[in-house]
């Protein structure tokens, strides 16, 4: 089984990438950005300078542009040229902490805490020991009707593992204004999903390689490139388990406002776009920017070959 993680920073190689990289039974990816320092170099990994993801493809690196996140979308382009069969989304200041990576869940039938909704979308952070807190992307209108009541056990058959962050944990720009947490997850409660979509990000998530083609993180939304990514590939019918927290977060300096206007898209449109989704998952497109529809099918095009 080939297993890849697959990341994009503008840092020196940090204490998190250096823990990645000497994982002997995993292989680490890096895109770069015109911000990342030009001498950035991987003892045990593979770099990808701005100029070779230009080589690779000129007009989907026009499309996604530079200076932002969504460069990772050509480190998951190496990852299936690599055949990856297991792809790790992971960010540069989320430690990994001891075990992580060994309990793989992907692929396989897993019992977990499963929870029922007639809502249009679960909160997996309620679930949790911190039932005041949400998850970045879930719809805020939501958040005074979740009830996590109905729960049984079931065994799922696994595509997307999201495992949990202890320390500073995804939750969004409001939520974080307002708590300031320094979380620890009991394990306890994982693995655990839902009959509804989930949000999940990007910087502590396993994928089977077969979800990459549909699996895109979007430019020009903001902090919802992830979270719509996650809505999306449910739509279409793959399932997300949660799992305990696998890594700790040192998250880097953010300016809580700047985060906040950037989630705006998310406040304002994420409970219709679930609720289209759940209708037809292509109703998607007309949620996003034409730039970024263009963007995802010439990322698409490199699976059709």
């Amino acid at each position: 089984m080939r297993k890849v993680i697959v990341t994009t920073t503008i840092n020196p190689p940090t204490k998190a990438i250096q823990a990645f990289q000497a994982m002997k039974d995993w292989e680490l990816v890096v895109a770069g950005d015109k911000k990342t320092p030009r001498d950035y170099h991987l003892d045990r990994g593979v770099y990808i300078t701005p100029e070779e993801q230009e080589k690779y493809d000129p007009v989907l690196s026009e499309a996604i542009g530079w200076n932002c996140i969504q460069r990772r979308n050509f480190a998951f382009l190496w990852a299936k040229e690599m055949n990856a069969d297991i792809v790790a989304l992971v960010d540069d200041d989320n430690i990994p902490l001891p075990g992580w990576g060994e309990d793989l869940l992907v692929g396989k039938d897993v019992e977990v805490n499963y929870y029922e909704t007639d809502l249009p979308a679960f909160d997996p952070i309620g679930a949790t020991n911190y039932p005041n807190f949400w998850h970045r992307g879930y719809p805020l209108q939501l958040l005074p009707k979740r009830d996590y009541s109905r729960k049984d056990r079931r065994r799922v058959r696994v595509d997307v593992q999201a495992d949990f962050w202890n320390g500073d944990p995804d939750i969004d720009a409001l939520c974080r204004i307002m708590q300031a947490p320094e979380c620890t997850f009991d394990p306890a409660a994982f693995p655990l999903a839902a009959n509804k979509p989930a949000p999940f990000d990007s910087q502590n998530t396993f994928i089977g390689g077969k979800v990459l083609k549909d699996y895109f993180m979007f430019p020009y939304i903001g902090r919802m490139d992830d979270i719509w990514a996650s809505y999306y590939v449910q739509a279409l019918g793959y399932r997300v388990v949660f799992n305990r927290a696998s890594v700790y977060q040192a998250r880097n300096e953010h300016d809580l406002i700047r985060d906040m206007r950037n989630e705006y898209i998310g406040y304002e449109n994420n409970l219709k776009l679930v609720t289209d989704l759940a209708k037809n998952p292509e109703s998607f497109l007309a949620h996003i920017p034409g730039r970024a529809a263009w963007a995802f099918e010439l990322y698409r095009r490199h699976f059709r070959k």
